[in-house]
């Protein structure tokens, strides 16, 4: 074997599971559970070790630890000093734990094998830190846990490197815990693994890693993991929204809010110990660095604020002198620009005594939070240094309600303190776009402090209001912020005005016919001049980026592009821009007509109802969803044109597309049974649809929304049920929000009758 613990232990029988039928181990939750269960297995395992000397069995990982999960894997080493028949001993060890249904991660070594392993894998090295006698030899097993303890200390300098390589790596592949809607206990940054890379660190004596605020992290990081194990009833450690709700049961909590903002907090308290101690770690490696005259080696880098030692530190004339309230701003800009760690002694300082910011603030504190805002990558860390020292709240009392706010949006990855920090880090990368950099940088910070607030709504779903609601409740607040800050009111209320509309653009280029010249003249009442437009341009995209890969694709992107070209246009010239004229291939030549085209289907046939419906079931037939449609008739022709995307990643067939779609609007029986069965396959059963009437946003039409859950051929079933109904679909738009649709159909005409709209509303609902 190759090395000491396999992260693979698959083909062998088992569920993977520590289960609690097996030989009597308790369940529960808490450190004594755990460490029953240790001790229960740990008794059951010693009566299959033969005694005899040279032979031990020792645990590592957690079972080493006692800090057995409900559901967790045994990590087993039995050392040997060279006895026969090693292999068949392990065997009858390893077959009865397989047996009984444990997933099991082992090896068979030397003491001299192990340490030889231990020497060139590092994870190795960290392993065998927590090694425990279980059974057998004793003196064998403490041979092996006092050797390799000496070895990680002498080797320390050299395996750190190394080790934050593969911390690294892990971070970039799992995220912050602290800050994710769906963390990983275990892997992501802040998790249970970084709480063993605090331990070796202090194993080694680098520095006091395990502080009791470590400590205490660390029991309820475990008490939350087992009471996720109980409430799935199997090995997990990724802390879904679903199950929220039953660990906080479990936990004695109120709900999932109060589980996540309990595991953010103590992720950051991981998260700090642990930065801290590679910073230690550093000077270690590297020596302190002194002048001639034997002090610290110190390096200006801004007004009050120099270097030493790799972290920023106060100037000596900052402390000595009674500081200016920008002060701690100051520092956090200069560590944002230079990418520099505050020293902890700083930053307990700067919370004791840096006086308050006065309303408004003066000029330095705001060049400073522009500056730090604007930083770019530096932002996220320097941020959140302050923030875990109560820097933040000083400068924005609001952020106590907005810190580990989860958001109950499926597209949404942060919390909502780190999504609006994000959000301004993303919008640095827009600054040279716009007139205003630092109106665009505060405006993202504060996009979206409405949410967690009375009167804002939960993601525009089935059954939420309008979007828009959250933006209305921060709006005011976010003006009255900017107007503490010092903005002049004229640009105060321009942030107001950012955070009310900051929705609307990708709003209406998703769901509203942009060659309508309503929807341009409705936007562009809104939004009034070109330096807001640009603003919201550049924000839309921020916003997005710090949301999560879900919230953004290149046709929304070209959809909100081609709405602010045209709403530009009418800004600029007054004058509405023109609908753009049908495909000229489609309006002559031979019917049927078909044309695909990258990321467009065009179909042309002889004018008859129900062409739109056709044309969306045969591209839902062929696993392709529809992003937009248009529908209308020219000289006899029927037209319709549609934006698609592969609903599974791999576009179709586009021979077969096309002869199914030629078949299908000349009426082909077969395809349209093929259509009607796979639409009805495909229904959603989930909560009931929601219909919402827009009668005055369109052009010679009424608005329809369909608010539903998604699902292939909902929208062949939606056009279906209105042409049947006597609905004219001129045009429509689908905008997906996590599982749900948001539908949008322009049907032609007035329909001032409410029972007529009442009897639509019906057969839509009863469609989708």
């Amino acid at each position: 074997m190759t090395s000491l613990i396999k992260d693979d232990a698959s083909g062998h029988p088992g569920d993977g599971s520590l289960s609690n039928e097996f030989v009597g181990v308790p369940g529960g939750i808490g450190a004594e559970a755990r460490r029953a269960r240790a001790e229960a297995i740990g008794d059951w395992l010693r009566s299959l070790v033969p005694v005899r000397p040279g032979l031990a069995l020792v645990a590592v990982g957690g079972l080493g630890r006692r800090e057995c999960a409900p559901y967790g894997d045994l990590d087993l080493v039995l050392l040997h000093d060279g006895v026969p028949g090693i292999e068949e001993i392990a065997g009858s060890l390893w077959y009865p734990v397989w047996d009984v249904g444990l997933r099991l991660d082992h090896s068979v070594r030397t003491v001299a094998e192990a340490l030889s392993v231990a020497q060139d894998d590092v994870k190795v090295a960290l392993g065998l830190l927590d090694a425990r006698y279980l059974a057998g030899d004793r003196t064998l097993a403490d041979q092996l846990t006092r050797t390799a303890a000496d070895h990680w200390r002498r080797t320390v300098v050299r395996q750190l490197p190394r080790l934050r390589e593969l911390a690294t790596a892990r971070w970039a592949a799992h995220g912050e815990l602290a800050f994710l809607l769906e963390g990983d206990l275990k892997e992501a940054a802040g998790g249970l693994r970084d709480v063993g890379l605090l331990r070796a660190i202090a194993t080694a004596g680098v520095t006091d890693a395990l502080r009791p605020a470590v400590l205490a992290a660390h029991r309820r990081l475990l008490d939350t993991r087992d009471a996720l194990h109980q409430q799935v009833g199997r090995r997990v450690d990724r802390l879904v929204a679903q199950e929220r709700d039953g660990v906080a049961a479990l936990l004695l909590l109120d709900d999932g809010d109060a589980v996540l903002r309990r595991v953010a907090g103590d992720a950051r308290t991981v998260s700090h110990a642990l930065d801290d101690a590679w910073r230690a770690a550093d000077r270690l490696r590297s020596g302190r660095r002194r002048g001639t005259d034997g002090r610290p080696l110190r390096r200006p880098v801004a007004r009050d604020v120099v270097e030493q030692d790799g972290e920023l530190v106060l100037a000596r004339t900052a402390i000595s002198a009674r500081p200016d309230p920008s002060l701690s701003l100051r520092v956090a800009a200069a560590a944002a620009t230079t990418r520099l760690p505050i020293a902890r002694a700083t930053c307990e300082w700067l919370a004791a005594y840096c006086p308050p910011l006065p309303a408004p603030w003066p000029p330095a504190a705001r060049a400073a939070l522009t500056t730090l805002l604007g930083a770019g990558p530096g932002l996220l860390a320097a941020w959140e240094t302050c923030d875990r020292y109560g820097l933040v709240d000083g400068w924005l009392p609001e952020w106590t309600r907005l810190r580990s706010l989860p958001q109950h949006n499926p597209v949404h990855r942060f919390t909502l303190d780190r999504h609006l920090v994000q959000t301004a880090y993303e919008a640095s990368r827009h600054t040279r776009e716009v007139d205003r950099p630092d109106l665009l940088l505060l405006g993202a910070l504060l996009h979206d402090i409405g949410k967690g607030l009375p009167g804002e709504a939960g993601p525009a779903g089935r059954h939420a209001p309008a979007p828009g609601d959250h933006s209305t409740v921060g709006a005011p607040i976010a003006e009255a912020i900017a107007t503490r800050i010092g903005l002049p009111a004229a640009e105060a209320a321009l942030i107001g005005k950012l955070v009310r509309l900051h929705l609307l653009l990708p709003h209406v280029a998703t769901r509203r016919d942009l060659s309508d010249p309503r929807t341009i003249a409705g936007v562009t009442g809104q939004i009034g001049d070109g330096t807001t437009l640009d603003l919201l341009h550049a924000l839309v995209r921020a916003d997005a980026a710090a949301t999560g890969p879900a919230a953004w694709s290149d046709w929304k992107g070209r959809l909100i592009a081609e709405l602010v070209d045209r709403v530009r246009t009418a800004l600029d010239t007054g004058v509405l821009p023109a609908p753009p004229a049908p495909d000229p291939a489609l309006v002559a030549g031979p019917l049927p007509a078909v044309h695909l085209a990258d990321d467009r289907v065009s179909v042309a046939a002889a004018d008859r109802r129900g062409l739109l419906a056709t044309v969306a079931g045969c591209l839902a037939l062929h696993r392709l969803e529809v992003i937009s449609a248009d529908a209308a008739t020219v000289d006899g022709r029927a037209l319709v044109e549609c934006r698609v995307q592969p609903r599974y990643g791999l576009a179709p067939d586009p021979v077969a597309l096309a002869a199914d779609l030629r078949r299908a609007v000349t009426g082909d029986v077969s395809v349209s049974q093929r259509l009607r069965g796979r639409a009805l396959a495909a229904r959603d059963q989930g909560a009931a649809p929601r219909v919402v009437w827009h009668r005055e946003a369109a052009t010679g039409a009424v608005l329809l929304e369909l608010r539903a859950a998604d699902a292939a051929g909902l929208l062949y079933r939606v056009t279906c049920a209105l042409d049947e109904a006597g609905a004219q679909v001129r045009a429509a738009r689908i905008s997906t929000l996590g599982g749900d649709v948001v539908d949008a159909f322009y049907l032609v005409g007035g329909w001032p009758s409410a029972a007529d709209r009442a009897r639509i509303e019906a057969a839509v609902l009863a469609a989708g």
